[in-house]
């Protein structure tokens, strides 16, 4: 699945249609927005108030500059010192605004205060502020140091992608800012019983389709039919029952109940198995027909707002399936750290207890071709259009092993028993080095993840590889008990290094899983030999339109070898739904 936020039509547009066509900037298309009048937007002068006084000034530059000589506060330092994307400078903002905010106040930010990540200061104090329009240093701006150094053609095209994004991150402000004025006014209409009764139109709720989908057969299907997924959890539960006996368990997004039905077999006292969607009354079912009713109990609605049964205070292990595409996906692994602080005591184990998000290069010539190649000749006709969407979402498919052409590198380490929610949105520099024998073109880079469960719920010891599946491999035989016997005890191994671990991996390099990779084609394909370093920027996030949805930048420059100076740096932006 794959999300799509499209830029809007600048000249950025049509240089990366283009392909190498110096020539694109010219093009019929560009004649509604232009460089010269980008040049002439950026320095009209917008009459801006001080954030901190009623002084007003002809432009946002001689505010700023006046805020920083008066009251010692440089609002791009701040931005800047803690990474604030555009949302989060607009918080700020308007906090500072709306509560009349001292600079010596504002100097104390610890970049974590709950206010940052409101809603609430997403909506203008001022009408068409212009500090919230003028350019916020967002994530594209990491390129600004390298610009001094290109040419002025390459200034061009590094300045006008820096205008879609900025351009593109207002626009989705507005959109969003528009959204919470109109809920503040149905929620107005709908109190003022004086006036005639409103109908409101629907609000947006992330939850409703997301939770109505998992009540359908079919996903349950392909989840519990995922041998490498079904048969990791079962191995990692069924052969460690000195960490399931007499505890208490608690199943986040149960499904059908297949995890906790696991745990209960390991011999679990106590199972609560939580789930939202319609598929609860059906687990309560199976586990009744298990006989595992006085075992578990299976509990309907959302963990958020779940209350355990009145003779459970804490749990002793969380077990979860909260996985998505790209991992993060879905973003069900916010509920899974929120029950952990709810619910799980202090010294619990996590399961799984690590997850890691790992890019590489990848040769992905046949997704080209049915995905976006083969619009090029439809009975003799160009419907090369209908692709260039294509190239700003993401694809989620299987790629095979002899396709995926770098050192794996991950730009994701997620600790489940440490990890927050806030860490979920993140950066990362990577380095993905060729292992191409001989001249080979790129044309995607390719995200998955792997996963690893142990014991103690702390990391794995560095340097522990993944288990690699391979087709037709048999990956059930030791789990299950025959004639009423216990499941496969085995003994503990002495020492960190030589732990037991359960992983699986969803990589090219493993048997396919359900979640298969994810998949961010390029629009200028790079060439690389064996050693050749692709260096860059991945950029994660949810989606301000959803938040089970993620937005992904990604900035990469091409090195021939350790040595050499990188090419020129290419960004390209995607959706993941």
């Amino acid at each position: 699945m794959s999300f799509h936020l499209p830029p809007p039509a600048t000249v950025f547009d049509e240089m990366i249609d283009a392909e190498d066509d110096s020539s694109a900037s010219n093009s019929e298309g560009d004649e509604d927005q232009t460089w010269d009048d980008w040049v002439s937007d950026s320095n009209a002068q917008q009459e801006t108030k001080s954030l901190f006084d009623e002084k007003l000034f002809p432009s946002v530059e001689r505010a700023l500059a006046y805020d920083k000589d008066t009251h010692k506060f440089s609002l791009d330092d701040v931005c800047k010192a803690f990474s604030f994307d555009f949302h989060t400078r607009v918080r700020l903002i308007n906090y500072i605004r709306k509560n009349k905010s001292a600079p010596s106040e504002v100097l104390g930010l610890q970049g974590t205060e709950p206010w940052l990540s409101s809603d609430e200061y997403l909506v203008p104090v001022l009408e068409n502020d212009p500090l919230i329009q003028s350019n916020s240093g967002d994530w594209s701006d990491s390129d600004e140091g390298a610009e001094n150094d290109m040419d002025p053609t390459h200034q061009i095209k590094a300045l006008e992608k820096k205008l879609a994004l900025a351009r593109q991150s207002l626009s989705d402000y507005r959109a969003l800012v528009a959204e919470k004025l109109n809920i503040t006014k149905q929620v107005e209409n709908l109190g003022n019983s004086s006036k005639d009764p409103v109908t409101p139109g629907p609000l947006r709720d992330d939850d409703t389709h997301y939770f109505e989908s998992y009540g359908a057969n079919d996903i349950h299907a392909v989840m519990i039919q995922d041998k490498v997924r079904t048969s990791t959890y079962a191995n990692f539960i069924l052969t460690n029952p000195t960490l399931f006996r007499n505890a208490v368990v608690l199943d986040v997004g149960c499904g059908t109940g297949i995890l906790s039905l696991f745990a209960a077999r390991a011999g679990a006292r106590r199972v609560i198995a939580v789930d939202a969607s319609d598929i609860a009354e059906k687990a309560e079912k199976i586990v009744k027909a298990n006989g595992f009713e006085d075992v578990i109990t299976v509990v309907r609605g959302k963990i958020e707002t779940i209350t355990l049964p009145e003779d459970i205070d804490k749990v002793d292990i969380i077990i979860s399936e909260w996985m998505g595409y790209a991992l993060l996906y879905e973003s069900m692994l916010d509920s899974v750290l929120h029950a952990r602080d709810r619910f799980l005591k202090p010294g619990g184990i996590m399961a799984p207890s690590q997850c890691k998000m790992v890019l590489g290069l990848c040769d992905a010539t046949e997704i080209h071709k049915d995905r976006i190649g083969f619009w090029e000749d439809i009975y003799g006709f160009d419907l090369s259009t209908m692709a260039h969407g294509l190239y700003n979402e993401s694809i989620v498919d299987v790629v095979g092993p002899e396709t995926f052409l770098s050192k794996p590198f991950v730009v994701k380490d997620l600790l489940l028993g440490d990890i927050t929610s806030k860490e979920l949105d993140f950066s990362t520099s990577f380095t993905l080095v060729s292992t191409a024998q001989r001249r080979t073109k790129i044309n995607a880079l390719v995200l998955y993840f792997d996963t690893f469960f142990t014991a103690h719920g702390g990391p794995v010891y560095p340097g522990t590889e993944v288990n690699l599946v391979k087709d037709g491999e048999p990956v059930l035989a030791e789990l299950w008990p025959v004639g009423g016997k216990s499941a496969l005890q085995r003994r503990q191994s002495v020492g960190r290094e030589k732990e037991k671990v359960t992983s699986f991996s969803t990589g090219p390099l493993s048997a396919p899983t359900h979640w298969k990779q994810t998949i961010f084609m390029l629009r200028e394909p790079i060439l690389v030999s064996e050693g050749s370093h692709v260096v860059g920027t991945f950029m994660c996030k949810k989606s301000p339109t959803n938040s089970r949805e993620l937005d992904v930048e990604i900035h990469y420059s091409v090195k021939l070898d350790e040595e050499s100076a990188p090419s020129e740096t290419i960004v390209q932006l995607y959706s993941v739904r």
